[in-house]
C-alpha cells in the first residue's frame, strides 16, 4: 500500500493520462522507495521491467534483459541474449509494438531501474536508448518509459541535464525525498507500528524517513526495542548497512565516506576549505564532483548563513543513519542484551539526541512556519554564527533563523527533551546574551523574537514569561502540509 507521496503520485497520474509519450526520470537515494511506488502505481500497466545490477558487467545485464522480455512476452522463459544494447532495445521496440493497447485502453509503462547500472561503462547503454526514445518512443502517445536510479547526480548529469542526444527529452521528473515526520508516522501506522509521536521522533533521528529502515520496526515494540534489534543484534538489517550504503552509490567511495565522517565529527558543520583540508582534498573538480554527489543525494546539506555570500556556505551532516552509526554502532556494537537501553542513559545519548533534533527540525521548516503563522510570509532560513575577529566582542550561534518579510525574525532554538523544557536562570541570560549579538552583529532593525521548538513544550516559568518566547512542540512538525 502507498503511503505518503501525494505530490509524486499527482506527477504520475497527469503523466499517464497525457496525450503525448512521456519520459519520467526518478531518481533519489538507495532503499528510499522508488522502485516500490513505480510498481505500486502503475500496477499491471507495467508492459516491461528491467533492473541493473551493481557491478554487473555487459553480459549480465543483457542476460537479464533477455530474462525480463521472456517474461514480458509470456513464455517466461528467457530469449536468446542479444549481441548489443541496439540490439536489445530494437527487441523490445518489437515486443511493444507487437503488444500496443487498443484506442483509449491507456498507456503501457516500460520500467528501467537503476539506470547507472545497466549503462557500464563502453557499453552503448546510452547511446542505444537514446535512439529508442528519439527514434521510436518519442511518437508513441501511448507509451510512458520512466527510468530510475539511486545515484541522483549521475541521474541528472548523464540524462537530465544533459547536452547529448536526450538533452530536454525528461518530461517529468522526481527527486524521491526521505518520509517527513507526517509520512513516517503514516507509514508506520500502516503496519500497526503505532508509537506516538515522542518515541517516532527518536527513531527518525536514527533510522532517517528511510522506508526500508523503517520498516524494522514492529508492532507491539518501543522505538528502543526496533532500534537494538536493527543496529545492535548479530543479523540487524542496520549493522553494517553503512559499508556497503555508499559504495553501492559511488565510484571511489571512499572520498565520499571521508567527508561524512568529517562531518560527522563537526557536528554544526564546517565550510567547504576547512572540510577539505580535513579530509586531505585539493580544491577543485573532484572536490566539487564528490561534494556535489553527496549533496544531491541527501547525504550532506548545505546552507548559506545569513549576511554571506555563497563561498562562506556552511556543510552539514544530514543523513540520520549515517550520524547514527558513527556515533553508536561504529565503534560501540552490541554488548549483550540491552545495549542501546544502556548507551540511552549516557550523557552522550543527551549530545546526540540534541544535534539529531536539531538536523530533523531543519528539515522541517514549513511546518515551523506553519506552527508560529508564518507559512505565507517570504522568509529566509538558515542557521547563524558570528565568530568575532575581536577577541573582546562575543560571538554567538543559533540552530536556525528565520528571517521574515514582516520586519520580523525569529531566532530559533531546538531542545530535545523527555519533559516540558525548563528555561533557567543561565539559559535565559545565554537566549538574551544570543539575541543582543544577533542585532549588534547583523545591524538587524526588525523585532526579535525567540523562539524554542521542543518536544513537549516549556514550563511556564518567570524566565521563559520574561523573555517572551514563541514556543513550537514536536506535534506540529507532524502535521501533514
Amino acid at each position: 500500500m502507498l503511503v505518503g507521496r501525494r505530490a509524486e503520485r499527482v506527477l504520475l497520474g497527469e503523466a499517464m493520462r497525457s496525450a503525448e509519450p512521456e519520459l519520467v526520470a526518478v531518481y533519489g537515494r538507495r532503499r528510499i522507495g522508488k522502485t516500490f511506488l513505480i510498481r505500486e502505481f502503475f500496477g499491471e500497466a507495467i508492459a516491461f521491467e528491467l533492473t541493473g545490477s551493481h557491478a554487473g558487467d555487459m553480459k549480465s545485464q543483457l542476460d537479464a534483459f533477455a530474462t525480463a522480455l521472456g517474461r514480458a512476452t509470456g513464455t517466461g522463459l528467457p530469449l536468446a541474449t542479444p549481441a548489443s544494447w541496439a540490439d536489445a532495445f530494437r527487441l523490445l521496440e518489437a515486443h511493444l509494438k507487437a503488444s500496443r493497447p487498443a484506442a483509449g485502453a491507456g498507456k503501457r509503462v516500460v520500467f528501467l531501474d537503476e539506470l547507472p547500472w545497466l549503462a557500464t561503462r563502453r557499453s552503448g547503454f546510452l547511446a542505444a536508448f537514446e535512439h529508442f526514445w528519439n527514434g521510436w518512443a518519442s511518437s508513441q502517445e501511448w507509451l510512458l518509459v520512466v527510468i530510475c536510479g539511486s545515484s541522483a547526480s549521475w541521474m541528472l548529469r548523464k540524462v537530465v541535464k544533459q547536452r547529448g542526444g536526450l538533452h530536454n527529452r525528461v518530461t517529468r521528473r522526481i527527486r524521491l525525498e526521505p518520509f517527513t515526520l507526517a509520512e513516517t508516522d503514516a507509514y508506520l501506522r500502516s503496519r500497526d507500528v503505532d508509537l506516538g509521536h515522542y518515541q517516532t521522533l527518536e527513531l527518525y533521528m536514527a533510522f532517517g524517513g528511510v522506508p526500508h529502515y523503517l520498516k524494522q520496526a514492529r508492532a507491539g515494540e518501543s522505538a528502543a526495542q526496533a532500534i537494538e534489534r536493527a543496529c545492535f543484534t548479530r543479523d540487524g538489517l542496520l549493522r553494517d548497512e553503512f559499508e556497503q550504503l555508499y559504495a553501492s552509490l559511488f565510484d571511489r567511495a571512499e572520498r565520499h565516506e571521508a567527508v561524512v565522517r568529517a562531518l560527522a565529527a563537526r557536528r554544526r558543520g564546517t565550510t567547504r576549505g576547512e572540510l577539505l583540508q580535513a579530509v586531505g582534498m585539493v580544491s577543485g573538480g573532484t572536490a566539487t564532483k564528490v561534494l556535489d554527489e553527496l549533496e544531491e543525494s541527501g547525504f550532506i546539506a548545505r546552507s548559506t548563513p545569513l549576511g554571506h555570500d555563497q563561498r562562506d556556505a556552511v556543510y552539514r551532516l544530514a543523513d540520520e543513519y549515517s550520524l547514527f552509526y558513527l556515533t553508536w554502532i561504529e565503534k560501540h556494537r552490541g554488548r549483550g542484551e540491552g545495549a542501546w537501553q544502556r548507551k540511552r542513559a549516557s550523557p552522550r545519548f543527551r549530545a546526540w539526541s540534541g544535534l539529531a533534533f536539531e538536523s530533523l527540525c531543519l528539515k522541517h521548516v514549513m511546518s515551523i512556519k506553519r506552527a508560529l503563522g508564518i507559512a505565507a510570509v517570504e522568509t529566509e532560513e538558515a542557521p547563524w554564527s558570528h565568530r568575532p575577529l575581536d577577541p573582546d566582542d562575543e560571538g554567538a550561534q543559533v540552530d536556525l533563523v528565520i528571517d521574515r518579510a514582516d520586519r520580523s525574525t525569529n531566532l530559533c532554538e531546538m531542545k530535545f527533551s523527555e519533559t516540558d523544557y525548563v528555561v533557567d536562570k543561565g539559559y535565559a541570560h545565554a537566549l538574551e546574551r544570543k539575541r543582543a549579538v544577533f542585532r549588534r552583529a547583523t545591524g538587524t532593525r526588525k523585532t526579535v523574537f525567540l523562539t524554542l521548538v521542543t518536544t513537549y513544550g516549556v514550563k511556564n516559568n518567570a524566565h521563559a514569561q520574561r523573555l517572551g518566547l514563541t514556543t513550537v512542540t514536536m506535534d506540529a512538525l507532524f502535521k501533514s502540509p
